[in-house]
């Protein structure tokens, strides 16, 4: 997935769009990763805050609001969350079965 979002990244790049764009993944106290990408203009529909929880340490979320996509995880979840994060720029969507087949 790593591939795949520095493909992404190069894709996106135009001299300006770069200088707009902020791509930030981080450690959470949670503890766990979290992932933020501002799309900068989209007209991808705004979606809520929608969390999937297994248990305490085997949960993920993500929102898209402000054409900023934004997702976070437990700690084994930072490939869960770059290939979330692909199924949304690639459908505009995420389907729940897509995220709960992958965390069991």
């Amino acid at each position: 997935m790593i591939n795949w979002l520095q493909k992404w990244f190069k894709e996106q790049t135009d001299g300006n769009w770069e200088h707009e764009v902020i791509i930030k993944i981080e450690t959470i106290d949670n503890p766990g990763w979290s992932i933020e990408i501002d799309l900068v203009k989209s007209d991808m529909i705004p979606i809520e805050w929608k969390l999937f929880e297994v248990s305490d340490d085997n949960w993920l979320g993500y929102k898209f609001e402000n054409n900023v996509f934004y997702t976070a995880g437990d700690p084994n979840k930072l490939e869960l969350s770059i290939r979330v994060f692909k199924e949304f720029i690639e459908n505009g969507s995420i389907e729940e079965g897509f995220i709960m087949e992958r965390m069991r």
